[in-house]
């Protein structure tokens, strides 16, 4: 087994090639592309006149992992607005935390809803 040379700089050291005189030329590697950060989205809860507060509080809880306090505000921002954002995250994740949340209300047999919004 071989030993692993170590990357260097390369120098062109005198050397010329036929399409002209390139005498201490460096080699260098293209530059990485730049990664551009991900659209985030806000999963917003909207109000009915059904959905029990409670219940409310107990979805924030497990699936935005707030705390009683927390959920209990945005809980009752829902009520008083007609809607609040209850996180942002990349698509994926926000498409897939509404799902959730709109599945296992209506497993609960309640009307409460989510969507996603592009955050700006």
């Amino acid at each position: 087994m071989g030993k692993l040379k170590s990357p260097r700089l390369i120098l062109n050291q005198g050397h010329h090639d036929e399409e002209g005189d390139h005498e201490g030329d460096i080699q260098v590697a293209p530059s990485k592309p730049q990664v551009k950060k991900p659209s985030l989205y806000k999963v917003v809860m909207l109000n009915d006149d059904y959905t029990p507060m409670d219940f409310v509080v107990e979805v924030l809880m497990k699936f935005f992992g707030m705390s009683e306090p927390q959920a209990t505000q945005v809980m009752l921002t829902v009520h008083t607005q007609g809607k609040a954002v209850c996180g942002v995250y990349t698509r994926d994740i926000a498409e897939t935390k509404a799902m959730q949340v709109n599945q296992y209300a209506s497993e609960c047999e309640h009307p409460l809803l989510c969507e996603i919004e592009r955050a700006e």
